[in-house]
């Protein structure tokens, strides 16, 4: 008999096991309650959708990444600190990737799950952002938090395939995005002094 206190953890486990053998998509909550030991009442008082159990997966891989949290990264580069911050996600989420690439293969084919698992992605990215000392709240925030999970959905691509000891694919591709947002980001800002520039400036000097 499982105790109440224990029915949330029991039922994310045995979701995310019947995601990585079964499926996420032909997982009910009934199988899911099942191969938990408890009934489907018990798990409805924990979860009332599967949406609810990624809600809570998420949560885990995001209280896990920030419990490994280190005041000497405040002294690497922005670049640097998310990677430290993004690579120990990838690591948190090591043990489940079967069950991950499940769930991903199942979004790919509903466009509501897709949309979901979009908005609770950009959400834990915010997180991301916090732990790695940038910003992000407000609507600049956001916008960082839908880049960076942009760059997190193109690196776990390669994760889900890297199957080196190291991670060194990840690790590679994780380093590469992030060089390239960070050019990015640089040809914005110079972009945007020069044009700061030339407003205040003569017209014959704008142009020259």
């Amino acid at each position: 008999m499982v105790k109440k206190a224990d029915i949330p953890k029991a039922g994310l486990a045995a979701a995310l096991k019947l995601a990585a053998t079964v499926g996420w998509r032909d997982a009910s909550m009934r199988d899911i309650a099942e191969e938990a030991g408890v009934t489907l009442a018990r798990l409805h008082e924990a979860y009332r959708s599967k949406g609810a159990i990624l809600d809570a997966f998420v949560g885990q891989i995001d209280a896990t990444v920030l419990a490994g949290d280190s005041p000497e990264l405040a002294a690497e580069s922005t670049k640097d600190r998310l990677f430290d911050v993004m690579m120990r996600r990838f690591d948190a989420l090591r043990p489940h990737r079967e069950a991950v690439g499940s769930i991903v293969a199942a979004a790919a084919t509903d466009p509501r799950a897709a949309l979901g698992g979009a908005c609770r992605l950009v959400g834990s990215m915010r997180w991301m952002l916090e732990a790695a000392g940038v910003g992000g709240a407000g609507v600049a925030g956001g916008l960082r938090a839908k880049a960076l999970a942009a760059i997190h959905a193109d690196v776990m691509r390669i994760w889900l395939k890297d199957d080196s000891e190291d991670m060194d694919r990840t690790m590679a591709a994780l380093d590469k995005r992030l060089s390239q947002a960070e050019t990015a980001m640089e040809r914005l800002c110079g972009l945007a002094r020069s044009r700061r520039g030339g407003e205040g400036a003569p017209a014959g000097e704008a142009s020259a």
